[in-house]
This record gives structure tokens, C-alpha cells and sequence, in this order.
């Protein structure tokens, strides 16, 4: 592997993370000034998050780095240049540079920091934003408005993979194939590890993800597989406790319970992380859902018991979960073209802000650095996907968190059409604004007045907040 080149890597989490590879990079200290393009960037001590702390990658790709303080602290002193993509795109990047298609238009971050060019790549050393992302060329397709963007062509990519044979054909397991899939078929030099190399013929063709055409080399997998965040099942009484402690439990339980109301029987359902992943807990067992991922997931079950957690079983959240019968697993690119093309009936998810006319801000706090995740994509397509926001009506300073128009960077424009607080619920009309429907018990109107920071009717038949 050379120098100053560019480095696809698949993994979603600690899940399908090429592991062996990537020790192998980082004991060889002659490989220096990387682009990694990746879900994420590891942790601290663990994946692509060890070749952040030995300096050998000098720009990041991708959509969400979390908690890791190292990414954090060598991007806000120049020390690293970070280009933040919306995970749908990234992997449709990915996918398309592999297909030979050099661009698209996707309408994930319509209106947002990524269209206009507005995030900070590189900082000065001092803090200061040296150098702007470019903004996007935006065109008008059957009256909706898309974002265009370019492919990314890797000369290498380091793939984790379940099974491959001498042929390079590769099978994955559960959701650890995520990026994989796509990232292998993108690359100059496709270099794969496998957890079982196995003879040519003992892959049934049917059941081979990636073809061997793509792949050019194949090792032996030897790091441990390891969990980021191990979530055991709870019983109703123990869901509930997850919410917290004293008031903010009851606000939060007044508001997951309101949220399970927006089931129906049969609906396909993608929930945020937080409140909205325990919303299930509280849905009428007549009801049958199918939750869908966005890391590869369609039919995600309850939370594993304890000692049955499996590392290439993950939601979206980075949480060990199950599957229920006739759940099907597949790669991000596959999950997101769901997503965009409307075929998930509902998202629920949280938010720091949301505008009168249903713009939504849920990604960034100044001076915190996190990514966007799969939101831009999730709220992307509202005439087809209906999104519910869930979160209480202030923040912690009593500054209320429904405005005229959002403070913080948009998530998407236009794209909420109900909001669910500890106090009421409103819905949203993109054109005309605010309704309230519902109040919980002892909440006046003169009280949501009070605490929001938008204009709203009132309407005719105001309802409880059940």
C-alpha cells in the first residue's frame, strides 16, 4: 500500500470492521497522509481511530465520527481535514464510483450546510476555518429540488468479510456487511479479510454478496470482533427506567408512549436513536411492525438477552439487537435507496429545534463535533415518508425549542409533519404552519404559548394527550 492515497474502509460501528488490516497499516509507519473514507472513524483505540492517533490519515470521509475526542481535537486544530456527507450519500458515492457513474443527484441535504458549502474542512490552528467545503449544484426534477454529487473512487479498500473463497467471491454476515458491499466493488486494489476462507465451490452461488471479479486479494482475519455498545432486553418496568429519573422520566414516558400511537398495523417504521428506540416497548401487541435500520436492517427484533449479543448484529445506534423471523440484512446502499424512495411509511426521530414550517436541526450543537448520520436521507422524502419528531417542548434552560425559524444548522427543509413534546402535539403544514391537536393533562394553551417560539392555531376539537 502506498502513501498518499486514497483508503475505502468498510465497517459501520465496531461491526465489520477490517480490523486485521488495519493493524497492519499502523505498524507500518511509512504509510503516511491517507484519505479514509469510512461510515465513521473508529473509536479511540479501535479501527480507523488507531491510524487518527499514529497520524497516518490526514482527511476523513464520513458521516458520523461521535465520540471520538481524537478526530475531534485534530480536526478543530488543522490537524485533519474532515469532510461530513450525509450516510445515504456516502454510500451511494461509493456505490457509484464502483458502477462507473461519476456523479447524481440525490435529494438528501436540499437546503442544508452540504448544498450551500458551508462546512468547515480545515481549520487554522488556532480554531479558525481555513478552507470551506464547495457548495452543490442543485437541479429541479418533477418539481423536487436535488443535490449533486460526485463519486468516490478509492485506490484501496480494506473489506471484512464472513466467508471467502480462493476466488475472492465474499459472503457477509447480518448487518456487518453495511459498507462493505459497496466499498469492494470501488477500488483499484480490493484487499478483504475473512473470518473463514473456504474452498472454491463451498459458497453456494446463491449466497455470494460480493463476486470475485472485485476482489484482489484475500488474508486470514485474526482481530478479535468486538461490540461498541452491548443493550440487553428489558421488561416494560426496566424500558421505562431507561428514560431517566423523576420528571424527566415522566416527560420523556408521556412522550415515547404519545409516539407509539403513530403505528399502524403493517407500516414499514424507522426510528432515531434515544426516545424513539423505545417506542416499540409501548405499541399494542395487535399491532405488527416491520422496523428497518438504516445500517442494513429490515425486521429489527428486541434487544438480545444477555450472553446472546452477536457484534454483526447492530442497529443503527451502534446497540447489539436481534432479528425477527423473516427479517432480511442487506448493504447501506440498498438501505438508503429504501429510504430516499419513500418506501418506509414513517420516522420518528429527535430534535434540537424544529421550525413553524417543519424544518428540522438535529445534528450539530456549536462547537460539538458528531455528523449527520442517516437524517438527511431519513427526512429527504416527506410527501412519501411521514416524519414525527419526539423531544421536550424547552431545553434545560427553559428556551424553547420550537421556533419561528431553526438556530442551528438544518438537518432538512419542510420536512416534519408532527411534533410530539411533553406537553403537546402539534401538527405541521409546510405552507400554513403550526396546529396544536393535543394537550397533556393540567397543560393550558396560554401555557404552550408561553413555551414556544412560533405562532400556531389552535384547533377546533383540541383532543387529551394520551
Amino acid at each position: 500500500m502506498r502513501p498518499n492515497s486514497t483508503l475505502l474502509c468498510g465497517g459501520f460501528g465496531l461491526s465489520g470492521v477490517p480490523d486485521t488490516l488495519i493493524n497492519e497499516v499502523k505498524n507500518t509507519p511509512r504509510i503516511t497522509g491517507l484519505t479514509a473514507v469510512s461510515n465513521n472513524a473508529g473509536v479511540v483505540g479501535s479501527g480507523l481511530g488507531l491510524l487518527l492517533e499514529s497520524k497516518q490519515v490526514s482527511k476523513m470521509i464520513a458521516s458520523y465520527v461521535g465520540e471520538n475526542k481524537v478526530l475531534e481535537q485534530m480536526y478543530l486544530t488543522g490537524a485533519l481535514e474532515l469532510e461530513l456527507t450525509p450516510q445515504g450519500t456516502l454510500a451511494e458515492r461509493c456505490r457509484a464510483g464502483g458502477a462507473g457513474i461519476p456523479a447524481f443527484y440525490t435529494p438528501a441535504a436540499f437546503g442544508t450546510v452540504v448544498q450551500t458549502g458551508e462546512l468547515a474542512v480545515k481549520h487554522n490552528g488556532d480554531g479558525s476555518v481555513a478552507r470551506y467545503s464547495e457548495p452543490r449544484d442543485v437541479k429541479v426534477f418533477g418539481g423536487k429540488s436535488y443535490v449533486m454529487e460526485e463519486a468516490i473512487r478509492g485506490d484501496y479498500a480494506f473489506i471484512k468479510a464472513w466467508k471467502a473463497d480462493r476466488l475472492g467471491n465474499l459472503q457477509f454476515r447480518f448487518s456487518a456487511q453495511n459498507f462493505n458491499g459497496a466499498m469492494a466493488r470501488n477500488a483499484k486494489v480490493t484487499i478483504v479479510e475473512a473470518e473463514h476462507i473456504v474452498e472454491v465451490g463451498d459458497l453456494d452461488p446463491n449466497a455470494v454478496h460480493v463476486p470475485g471479479i472485485y476482489v484482489d486479494r484475500v488474508i486470514q482475519s485474526t482481530a478479535e470482533k468486538n461490540i461498541e455498545k452491548v443493550v440487553n432486553a428489558k421488561d416494560p418496568k426496566e424500558a421505562v427506567g431507561a428514560l431517566g429519573k423523576g420528571d424527566t422520566a415522566s416527560k420523556r414516558e408521556r412522550i415515547v408512549r404519545r409516539a407509539a400511537k403513530e403505528f399502524k398495523n403493517g407500516m414499514y417504521a424507522n426510528l432515531g436513536i434515544g426516545m424513539p428506540m423505545l417506542a416499540p416497548s409501548f405499541v399494542d401487541p395487535s399491532i405488527e411492525l416491520q422496523l428497518q435500520s438504516e445500517n442494513g436492517i429490515l425486521g429489527l427484533g428486541p434487544y438480545p438477552q444477555k450472553g446472546a449479543e452477536d457484534p454483526d448484529l447492530i442497529n443503527a445506534g451502534k446497540e447489539t439487537v436481534t432479528l425477527l423471523p423473516g427479517a432480511s440484512t442487506f448493504g447501506s446502499e440498498e438501505s438508503f435507496g429504501m429510504i430516499r424512495a419513500g418506501k418506509i411509511d414513517l420516522t420518528i426521530l429527535g430534535a434540537m429545534q424544529v421550525s413553524a414550517r417543519g424544518d428540522l436541526a438535529n445534528w450539530m450543537l456549536p462547537g460539538k463535533v458528531k455528523g449527520f448520520g442517516g437524517a438527511m436521507d431519513l427526512v429527504s422524502n416527506p410527501s412519501a415518508t411521514k416524519v414525527v419528531v419526539t423531544m421536550e417542548h424547552t431545553d434545560k434552560k427553559g428556551t424553547p425549542k420550537i421556533l419561528k425559524q431553526c438556530e442551528f444548522p438544518l438537518t432538512g427543509k419542510a420536512c416534519v409533519s408532527r411534533i410530539i413534546t411533553d406537553l403537546c402535539v402539534f401538527d405541521v403544514d409546510f405552507t400554513e404552519g403550526l396546529t396544536l391537536i393535543e394537550l397533556a393533562d393540567g397543560v393550558t394553551v396560554d401555557e404552550i404559548k408561553s413555551k414556544t417560539g412560533a405562532d400556531f392555531r389552535v384547533a377546533d376539537d383540541i383532543k387529551p394527550m394520551l
